[in-house]
């Protein structure tokens, strides 16, 4: 195996478990690791300390053990047991009721680089790293074989694989067949999921407990669900009794499935009115019809991907809650969101504080929210708490 030694003194946060190495801490490589290699990670005095996927980047390798052990089929096949019993534990695994749960959260499971997805019978494969990319076959084969419900995987990693890998990765079935499109369970409510073209797996699966908390603040109040996508908090909406929900998407394709979901739900409810429409100036239109509503959701996409565009993602942040707390009526209650990780939980809520503090209102939090239980953080990877919300209470 290819051995990578550290420099003096780099070792201590692999000591602390965080899972990876950063190509700044390499102190000499013996050999020539193509990307997605195995290696051993030495420290300066060459003593072992992991083994882990060779990359490309800042992040030089991502850490797949810290016991200098062998890593075989059964190794991985071992990992997906531990995240499927995991799952089962905590009630996720539910057929009648969900049969849709993120089955692998990268480090959150120890299995940095990738994620899956499950819906019913299919669990939808992502890779991050060309480490996990190279054993895609591996990994299908122990999903399939250790979650008894699963009998097809889907590979989708054409747009999240490092763009200057020397590969050229195609999305298709590494198990299975191509199936009709499928209605996922999600706590009783039925959502399409296209896994083939939509976004991430297809369906967004860290908002479930989110949503259920909304339900319970729905009943007879005006619900406004800006960036809907799949329309998951509006079908909530609805099962909580809302008065009435409008849902707001830039993609005309997101709307079109929003209405797909809420159909196949509540069909013909004469509560729902969907708009295809930017954000802000869906927004800017309320504020010259001078028309509140009681409840709001901003969940919109990653304002930041990257530590260069921080700046400008706190000042979106901060834009659009502004313009919430405008339209928000008395007594109103606000859902807010960042899946940005870059942004931190303190640099979100000074955002929206700043929004608050600019639109004189009187507001009060209500829940400081994250990810679900199957998106689970590895207690020495703070970097994988990525999901932050407020719900407040506006005067």
């Amino acid at each position: 195996m290819i051995i990578i030694q550290l420099k003096p003194k780099k070792e201590e946060s692999l000591q602390r478990f965080h899972p990876w190495v950063f190509s700044g801490a390499i102190h000499r490589i013996e050999g020539k690791p193509t990307e997605g290699d195995l290696v051993e990670v030495l420290d300066s005095n060459r003593n072992f300390l992991a083994i882990g996927h060779y990359q490309i980047g800042s992040i030089a390798v991502r850490v797949v053990s810290f016991d200098n052990v062998p890593v075989t089929d059964d190794f991985w096949s071992r990992k997906i047991q531990w995240a499927y019993a995991m799952r089962k534990s905590l009630g996720l695994v539910a057929p009648g009721n969900n049969n849709t749960y993120r089955l692998v959260h990268g480090e959150g499971d120890s299995l940095p680089g990738l994620i899956v997805d499950v819906y019913d019978e299919t669990a939808v494969m992502q890779a991050h790293s060309i480490g996990m990319h190279e054993i895609r076959e591996v990994l299908a084969k122990a999903i399939v074989a250790n979650v008894p419900e699963v009998k097809n995987v889907y590979y989708k990693s054409e747009t999240t694989l490092p763009f200057k890998a020397a590969i050229e990765p195609e999305d298709g079935y590494l198990i299975g067949a191509e199936t009709a499109q499928l209605t996922a369970l999600e706590n009783g409510l039925k959502f399409h999921v296209d896994w083939l073209r939509g976004q991430k797996t297809g369906f967004f699966v860290d908002q479930r407990e989110n949503r259920s908390l909304l339900e319970r603040y729905s009943a007879g109040k005006s619900v406004l669900n800006m960036f809907c996508y799949t329309g998951g908090f509006s079908v909530y909406a609805l099962r909580g009794n809302a008065k009435l929900v409008h849902s707001v998407d830039s993609s005309a394709k997101a709307i079109d499935l929003t209405d797909k979901n809420v159909e196949a739900n509540y069909p013909n409810d004469p509560r729902h009115a969907s708009f295809a429409e930017d954000a802000f100036k869906y927004l800017n239109n309320l504020h010259t019809l001078d028309q509140k509503y009681d409840l709001i959701i901003l969940d919109p996409p990653a304002f930041a991907k990257h530590r260069e565009a921080l700046r400008n993602a706190l000042k979106g942040y901060k834009r659009l809650n502004a313009k919430a707390f405008e339209q928000i009526k008395p007594g109103g209650i606000l859902f807010t969101f960042s899946c940005s990780q870059v942004v931190s939980k303190e640099q979100f809520r000074l955002a929206v504080f700043s929004a608050a503090a600019e639109s004189k209102r009187n507001v009060r939090i209500l829940h400081q929210l994250s990810q679900p239980a199957d998106h689970p953080i590895n207690i020495y990877h703070p970097e994988g708490e990525y999901l932050k919300g407020l719900v407040l209470w506006v005067e």
